[in-house]
């Protein structure tokens, strides 16, 4: 069973969808029974992660998501609340990964926040990459980043590298949206779905 964390952030039934693309037949929840017993839990996520931190924890959904065995998927907001903290709102998140999360910082004005479009993924080293070239194009939409750090498992440049996904145990994240990244997005959410 692939469970899909059902709380108040956007783009979750976009994640469905492209898991029913590919096959498969999640669920989207919140019930902390069938989280824990999923085979594979997807944790995305838009919107403001000060609020959804709130929400996480009013739920008791916090200590449930850092608590999972099974490997987990953190998706844009979903990677940022894996992290220690956030700019974003000031917050303290789930602390999954050892690295905090910044605002972009504009060097001139050729950099616009947020960073919105496509943009590539280099340095890959995890097998939720296999079968993605280097230098793939990726769709982001983010004005927050994770600088590039010990669970850093691809990278990106915009304003200067910064991690592009992250991977400790069994908790992958992407910065990016797999789910609307084309057949690049579809192969990475695949090889995370068959790990």
């Amino acid at each position: 069973m692939i469970a899909i964390v059902k709380y108040n952030a956007g783009n979750i039934y976009s994640v469905y969808c492209a898991c029913k693309r590919l096959g498969f037949d999640p669920i989207i929840t919140d019930d902390v029974a069938l989280l824990r017993s999923a085979d594979k839990v997807i944790f995305p996520g838009v919107g403001d992660a000060r609020a959804a931190m709130t929400y996480l924890q009013e739920q008791g959904l916090d200590q449930v998501i850092r608590s999972l065995s099974q490997p987990v998927l953190g998706i844009c907001v979903g990677m940022q609340l894996l992290c220690k903290h956030s700019e974003e709102g000031d917050v303290d998140c789930l602390g999954v990964f050892d690295a905090n999360v910044e605002k972009f910082r504009p060097t001139d004005a050729t950099f616009k926040v947020p960073q919105m479009g496509w943009n590539t993924i280099g340095d890959l080293k995890s097998p939720l990459f296999a079968e993605v070239p280097e230098q793939s194009y990726v769709y982001y939409v983010h004005s927050y980043r994770v600088p590039v750090c010990a669970d850093t498992i691809a990278q990106t440049d915009y304003c200067g590298w910064y991690s592009a996904a992250l991977h400790k145990d069994n908790f992958y994240a992407t910065q990016f949206h797999p789910e609307k990244s084309g057949s690049i997005g579809e192969q990475i959410l695949k090889n995370f779905l068959t790990l």
